[in-house]
């Protein structure tokens, strides 16, 4: 359960740690147990109307918007600025040896916004990227693209793979977004490639931040490691380097089956 004054960004996952917290906020509680009592009522009678991101969360899982936060979405999505394309919040916790179906089955749509505004009401009201238990990963695509190599609209395409500080990695994620749906980083790009998506996985000693394209043979004419460089001057990053998803060995777009 998420604390109520959501500018401390502190999760909450449980009764007994809810009463914790509300005891160290100066919050009178009656007793241990009748407190305990009452907050395990209050979060089940409110779990469809919270935004929850537990330890043990599964897979198929997602940050959950409440019901007034799309409601405030939506009227921005009709009178906000809008963006040159829609962009799409997706979200999936990595579990190693799944195959591409597996993968795209954990996928779990957060919201597609068109405008600026909507960008930041769904920006503001999911978990903070350091709020995330490792493992995890954020993707923000183009239109409502999957964050899947072997699409269609992926198969030829590879990612910008850059690792961060854990103490960074906010800063850049932001920067980053920001400067995707404001088509700065499609500026960067060759003719006939275009940034399809961002994506930042949390992992227990840096982070990784991934910028999407969908024609790999065309990154060497890109200049957005400059760009970067540019919006980040104060950030090192320990590793940027370019990888085509045909190159993976787990890329599984020449099998029969496969997706795309």
């Amino acid at each position: 359960m998420v604390a109520k004054d959501r500018s401390q960004r502190c999760l909450v996952t449980s009764a007994d740690n809810e009463f914790i917290f509300l005891a160290s906020s100066g919050i009178t509680c009656y007793d241990h147990v009748t407190a305990l009592a009452d907050i395990r009522s209050r979060m089940a009678a409110s779990a469809s109307e919270e935004l929850l991101v537990e330890e043990n969360h599964q897979p198929n899982a997602s940050p959950k918007l409440t019901r007034t936060t799309i409601n405030d979405i939506e009227k921005t999505e009709t009178s906000g600025i809008p963006l040159n394309t829609n962009w799409t919040f997706w979200i999936d916790k990595s579990v190693r040896g799944t195959s591409a179906a597996q993968y795209e089955a954990s996928l779990t749509k957060v919201y597609t916004v068109s405008t600026v505004q909507g960008f930041w009401s769904v920006y503001n009201n999911i978990p903070k990227v350091c709020d995330l238990s490792v493992r995890y990963t954020y993707h923000l695509m183009r239109h409502e693209r999957k964050p899947v190599w072997e699409e269609d609209y992926h198969r030829q395409g590879g990612n910008w793979r850059l690792k961060c500080q854990k103490k960074e990695t906010e800063e850049v994620w932001k920067e980053l977004l920001l400067a995707a749906i404001g088509e700065n980083l499609s500026d960067c790009m060759a003719e006939g490639d275009e940034v399809s998506g961002l994506t930042v996985s949390v992992r227990e000693r840096e982070d990784l931040i991934q910028i999407w394209t969908v024609k790999a043979d065309l990154h060497e004419q890109s200049t957005i490691v400059k760009k970067i460089e540019e919006l980040l001057p104060r950030v090192t990053f320990s590793a940027i380097f370019y990888k085509a998803f045909q190159t993976h060995q787990a890329f599984e777009g020449d099998k029969p089956n496969s997706k795309g």
